[in-house]
């Protein structure tokens, strides 16, 4: 229970059904961000105050839960690392793979409950033969299916998503019906750990190197300007780069290894085709040849066609049938068979072609 409608609901729709259910909220706020004001948000002690309120409400047990050293190495460890290496991390995946469905899975099933539930905006099924599938939302606009592709077939077998056939509009009404004082809380919008949506302020924390000044280039290598550290932008970014022709310029690469920001024009982010591992199969056991699928490059993106093929080594090739926009290393990648979740996982290397092809050779 993170403090939230959503999961408050899950709770209370589980209560109704009759399960024996206790909420747990994780304690995860690093001790150097504030506690209360605008920078606190789903972890922060008004979180946990109304996650205890909600399970008070429904008359069930309510545990905290301190996993805060785990979260800092597994994702705010991450997270910057991957900022330092040029990359655009999620660390709203890495949380669902190492605490919450992880860890805290770990821990619910030490105590003798049966499965984890969440408030995420997804289902969950199983077919005949026994494999369980991962599919979108019943609201397409809240779907959370991308955040949760890392999930294994062992996770999914444990997990209940109450609340994925619903729309949002109708988890609040069921909110006021149960009595839940969360009813029209606000949705959190910014990564929990970040304070005022600045993430350069955590990079420069565990990763200072990060933020060292550079070059900014365009695409034939010229001198453009003078960049204020790396973390600080991110393929597809088009603000902030205090360049000549304003918003005509967008990050096209990262280089880590000058210590640049590459920019070109909007057309440039254009990405043909891209090179994907750290793969996790879902509707599948694995990739045994050519497939047509939808692509989504990042959570708030729409979907692609594209053609996915294995590559070897744990890789696949991506050809897109309608090139993305701004596909970036390090961010996550989640293949679509309809609503299905066929299987997902990191963005290696996205492909050149044209004069940034040209210009990284």
């Amino acid at each position: 229970m993170s403090g939230g409608v959503d999961s408050a609901v899950a709770a209370a729709l589980l209560v109704a059904e009759g399960h024996d259910v206790i909420g747990i909220t994780m304690n995860l706020w690093p001790a150097w961000v504030p506690q209360t004001g605008e920078a606190a948000g789903c972890c922060g002690i008004g979180a946990m105050d109304d996650a205890r309120a909600a399970a008070h409400v429904l008359g069930i047990r309510h545990y905290a839960l301190n996993l805060r050293t785990e979260f800092e190495r597994e994702v705010i460890g991450y997270f910057t690392a991957e900022y330092a290496r040029g990359r655009t991390p999620n660390p709203c995946i890495a949380c669902n793979k190492a605490i919450k469905f992880s860890l805290l899975l770990h821990r619910v099933l030490g105590l003798g409950m049966d499965a984890l539930a969440t408030g995420h905006y997804a289902r969950v099924t199983r077919r005949k033969d026994g494999r369980y599938r991962l599919l979108r939302a019943a609201d397409h606009q809240k779907d959370q299916s991308y955040v949760l592709s890392g999930l294994t077939q062992e996770q999914l077998a444990r997990l209940r998503l109450p609340v994925g056939g619903c729309t949002k509009a109708d988890v609040r009404s069921l909110a006021r019906r149960f009595g839940l004082g969360v009813a029209d809380k606000p949705d959190s919008q910014e990564i929990c750990f970040v304070p005022g949506g600045d993430y350069s302020t955590v990079v420069e924390r565990f990763e200072p190197q990060a933020l060292r000044p550079g070059p900014i280039r365009d695409l034939r290598g010229r001198l453009l300007g003078e960049h204020r550290g790396l973390a600080r932008y991110t393929v597809g970014q088009r603000r902030r780069l205090g360049l000549d022709g304003g918003d005509a310029w967008y990050v096209v690469r990262i280089d880590p290894a000058h210590n640049a920001v590459v920019v070109g024009r909007r057309d440039d982010l254009a990405c043909p085709e891209l090179v994907a591992t750290e793969l996790n199969w879902i509707a599948v056991a694995a990739l045994d040849g050519a497939r047509r699928v939808t692509v989504r490059v990042r959570h708030a993106s729409a979907d692609v066609p594209a053609v996915i093929t294995p590559a070897g080594e744990g890789r696949v090739l991506v050809r897109f049938e309608e090139l993305p926009r701004a596909a970036a290393p390090g961010q996550a990648i989640v293949f679509y068979e309809g609503d299905s979740v066929l299987g997902g996982g990191v963005i290696e290397e996205v492909r050149l072609s044209g004069l940034e092809a040209q210009a990284a050779g």
